[in-house]
């Protein structure tokens, strides 16, 4: 016997009970006792009701037995099972353990939920903690300390720019008015925003079902997608439709940080130098310090990726000290003095004329956002698949307006 039917005999159990509450109310209300056709009416459903509880308690007994039996049994795939929820459970810690290639047939089958590439995993097993395991998302530095502009009402964003400045003033008489001076020159940058997008559809049946909600996670990391590629771009973008980076070698038409403003320092292809014979790569981290106008250190820092920044801790000046020096109290880290920031974007490989990171003062980076970041909710789009479809999207453009703030480092491969 199912629930349903048994559900169905405890619906009819409880109509009878109603109709035996209704004789007794209204003997009971008249002050006197029952007629011989109500007393022979109210012991023929009395009769009928004990029988069906009678019957509804074995029939639950009978389910129960089944249930265990089942839950005895090898795992067989068999559907509607009660131990189909510890397959589920089973496969699910198996693929948390060792991943998608580690499952059997079997336990792929019984974790399935849809296409699991495609968010089925979502859909856990009921005991399973609501988290999403994940990877840590990569740090995102240099929005934050660049120049950040809004664009409403124009398609583009002029920066004026001196180009080239005047000579020193003159000594000269009391009446004099030193020589003419026509070298004054200016200039511009100009930045216009471009359409950066990211498109993801979600079935119904999964925003329905999924223990976390699939639709906060495609807005988060839409989200952290847009600034990680707003992110690369500012660190080796090409300018080409997209926005002008750092380690771009710029040009008197794009504008930019030219070759200029380089430093070279000295390693071995994947390491930095520090002896008599090959150079000081502690000196020419000194070198670069001291290129940066000393107008600029205050705001200063130093941009590398993590495995750059583990090799410059262990560079050292002529006098064996260590350039690096830890921060006290509430103070950053420093080289030579000068913070430092990290991103996963910026150059990692230390072959000969690599980039390897760069000092400066990042407010002039600019950044010109002519639509922030948003989501469009497609509800009837998709309608046809049962799904619904997200847009993510942002107009961006950004470049260093200047390069004497910037100094970059250059691996310079010293070792024969």
């Amino acid at each position: 016997m199912t629930t349903l039917k048994i559900r169905e005999l405890k619906h009819k159990r409880d109509q009878l009970g109603t109709e035996l509450k209704t004789i007794m109310e209204t003997v009971t209300e008249a002050g006197r006792a029952m007629t011989p056709d109500e007393e022979t009416t109210f012991d023929r459903v009395m009769g009928e009701r004990d029988a069906l509880t009678k019957t509804i308690e074995r029939a639950e007994q009978v389910l129960e037995d089944e249930r265990r039996q089942v839950d005895d049994l090898p795992d067989d795939g068999r559907p509607g099972a009660r131990g189909d929820k510890d397959k589920e459970q089973r496969a699910w810690e198996a693929y948390l353990r060792n991943g998608r290639a580690a499952l059997s047939p079997e336990q792929a089958r019984a974790l399935n939920a849809g296409n699991d590439p495609e968010g089925g995993f979502l859909v856990a097993p009921e005991q399973f903690v609501q988290q999403l395991l994940a990877d840590v998302d990569d740090m995102l530095p240099i929005r934050g300390l660049a120049t950040v502009q809004r664009l409403t009402m124009a398609e583009s964003l002029g920066v004026p720019t001196r180009d080239a400045d005047l000579a020193d003033a003159e000594w000269t008489s009391e009446v004099g008015t030193g020589s003419q001076d026509d070298a004054l020159r200016f200039g511009k940058r100009e930045l216009r925003p471009h359409p950066l997008a990211k498109r993801v559809k979600i079935s119904r049946t999964l925003l329905r079902k999924a223990v976390m909600s699939p639709e906060q996670i495609v807005r988060e990391r839409m989200a952290y997608r847009h600034g990680t590629a707003q992110e690369n771009a500012f660190m080796t973008g090409d300018g080409n439709q997209k926005p002008l980076g750092l380690f771009t070698v710029g040009t008197s038409e794009l504008g930019g940080i030219t070759t200029g403003r380089d430093v070279d320092v000295p390693t071995d292809g994947s390491a930095f130098v520090h002896d008599s014979t090959n150079g000081y790569a502690g000196d020419a981290l000194i070198s670069a310090k001291y290129t940066l106008k000393s107008q600029y250190h205050r705001r200063a820092r130093w941009l590398f990726h993590r495995l750059v920044l583990a090799e410059v801790r262990k560079i050292k000046d002529a006098n064996d000290q260590y350039i690096w020096k830890p921060g006290l109290g509430d103070q950053p880290d420093t080289i030579l003095e000068i913070p430092y920031i990290l991103s996963e974007f910026a150059p990692s490989t230390m072959a000969d004329n690599d980039y390897i990171g760069m000092l400066g003062d990042f407010s002039f980076y600019w950044i010109v956002d002519a639509l922030q970041f948003e989501i469009q909710r497609l509800v009837e789009l998709y309608a046809e698949s049962n799904q619904v479809g997200f847009i993510g999207r942002a107009e961006v453009d950004a470049m260093p307006v200047l390069e004497e703030p910037f100094v970059r480092l250059q691996s310079n491969d010293t070792v024969a």
